[in-house]
């Protein structure tokens, strides 16, 4: 892993994640530690409305983080109930810590690719709805990181669950000087909940 990725993650301090926050994700740090337990693949799917922001974020630090603790067969997805584009301040806020982000189309919905390590298969990047055909069909939760999506999406067909884990959208700082900023900030906060999530499922499925 790149090391200022490695520092970031260091970094992060996931005492100071709320009880109530823990408790919220309660059922999603269930859910990978039973896919531990039973040596199952862990496939998630981060879904937003329009697949362009949060569920990126949630994607790409899943991956990386499940990288981080050693944590194998993870296998992090996204999608939306549309699909639109990446936001640039995304793939800003991930090259700002470190990561490797290039393109591999130039159209309204760029590919893009993202690494955190010379030697790691890159993370392909596009807005997609969430049942694309590069998503899981079955075998996965479905993880909902926006209420209107949450409120969108009912039922997502093939999902061995459906776990809520939503953010306030950085969509609001569009536009203004802080925006890269608000995004970072974003990034860090996701980054820290799925350290948090990742890190208790491995303990309770030893």
């Amino acid at each position: 892993m790149y090391n200022a990725i490695q520092e970031f993650i260091d970094a992060l301090d996931i005492n100071k994640i709320s009880e109530e926050r823990k408790k919220a994700l309660k059922g999603f740090v269930s859910f990978v530690a039973e896919k531990l337990q039973k040596q199952e693949p862990v496939s998630l799917n981060f879904i937003c409305t329009h697949n362009s922001r949060r569920s990126h974020f949630s994607q790409i630090w899943a991956q990386t983080i499940a990288e981080y603790l050693g944590i194998k067969d993870v296998r992090s997805y996204s999608g939306g109930t549309e699909a639109t584009a990446v936001y640039p301040s995304v793939l800003k806020a991930f090259q700002s810590v470190g990561f490797s982000v290039g393109k591999l189309s130039e159209d309204k919905n760029p590919v893009c690719y993202l690494k955190f390590a010379e030697d790691a298969l890159p993370i392909i990047s596009f807005s997609k709805v969430y049942d694309h055909s590069l998503n899981p069909q079955k075998n996965f939760a479905a993880i909902m990181t926006c209420s209107q999506a949450n409120e969108a999406c009912p039922f997502v067909p093939g999902a061995d669950a459906r776990i809520a884990f939503t953010f306030e959208d950085p969509k609001v700082s569009d536009g203004t000087p802080e925006e890269l900023e608000k995004y970072q900030e974003k990034s860090k906060e996701i980054a820290t909940d799925l350290l948090y999530v990742f890190t208790k499922a491995k303990e309770l499925s030893k």
